[in-house]
């Protein structure tokens, strides 16, 4: 029996980080939601008692580093599991993009074993699992769009917003979230607004929720990464209708209603960067299956 599960890319339309907590981690506030880029995860029993990875990828670790690989642990761990899995990861979200790659993976691991080893458990249930794996892997297992807090763990639903092509542009780059944390004076910042994001997109207004993308992050990498902020500024010359960064970049994308702008930003951007994709919004969650 092999189980195929889609793995969708997300966007940040904000994020914002309030402070420093006790424990380490930041006090987060963002929204969101998934886009029609997605990783191809197969999940094949095997005899023996091992969790073995596949990718033609060579930026995909196939160990413990793996939060696939991860899920598959915790999994066998917590409900005594004795037999082995092969997960296959077929790479389509770029890697180490902002755009959640791995923790999706983590996500629809989660909950293609959970079919696969007939486990039972519901989507919180899996979405509580993920946390421990990382920030994002709760807000992937549900997907659709969604205001996480705490670390990123705490997950309200929203509506799905107002439906636009996205752009998405990564350089060829890595960019360390930590270090991007490490260097965020959260003094000072310019908060986004997530209540009026939150507004525009219960009411479907296209125009205030392109008023109202934000990510507090961008005040670090932007300065740390030139190529970064050109990308931004190339997109907005292109005449997207609102651009971000997504999570800690590198990744930045550009919204935009109509087909001609999308191809005009498409091939503009496409003699700056190597990585250019358009996509719709989700906007709906993935099904437990």
């Amino acid at each position: 029996m092999k189980i195929m599960m889609k793995a969708p890319a997300k966007i940040n339309l904000t994020l914002d980080v309030l402070h420093k907590r006790a424990d380490g981690y930041h006090e987060v506030e963002m929204i969101m939601t998934t886009v029609d880029l997605a990783d191809r995860i197969e999940l094949e029993p095997l005899k023996k008692d091992e969790i073995k990875i596949i990718s033609h990828n060579r930026f995909v670790p196939d160990d413990k580093r793996n939060l696939a690989y991860q899920a598959a642990m915790l999994l066998k761990e917590r409900y005594g599991i004795r037999s082995g899995v092969s997960i296959g990861i077929e790479k389509v979200i770029p890697v180490a993009a902002g755009l959640a790659g791995g923790s999706s993976d983590a996500a629809a691991t989660l909950k293609g074993l959970n079919k696969l080893w007939n486990l039972g458990l519901s989507l919180d249930e899996l979405a509580e699992i993920g946390a421990e794996i990382g920030s994002d892997v709760s807000f992937c297992v549900y997907g659709g769009t969604a205001l996480a807090t705490g670390r990123g763990e705490k997950i309200q639903h929203l509506p799905s917003p107002p439906n636009c092509w996205v752009v998405l542009a990564k350089p060829t780059i890595g960019v360390s979230t930590a270090e991007v944390y490490k260097n965020l004076k959260i003094n000072g910042l310019r908060h986004p607004d997530t209540r009026a994001m939150m507004a525009a997109i219960e009411t479907k207004n296209y125009d205030e929720m392109c008023a109202h993308l934000g990510n507090v992050l961008e005040s670090v990498t932007l300065k740390l990464y030139p190529e970064v902020a050109q990308i931004k500024e190339q997109m907005e010359r292109f005449g997207a209708d609102a651009v971000l960064m997504s999570g800690s970049g590198p990744t930045v994308f550009g919204l935009m209603r109509h087909d001609s702008r999308m191809h005009r930003v498409c091939n503009g951007l496409r003699g700056f960067c190597d990585q250019v994709y358009a996509v719709r919004l989700l906007g709906e969650g993935m099904p437990i299956d």
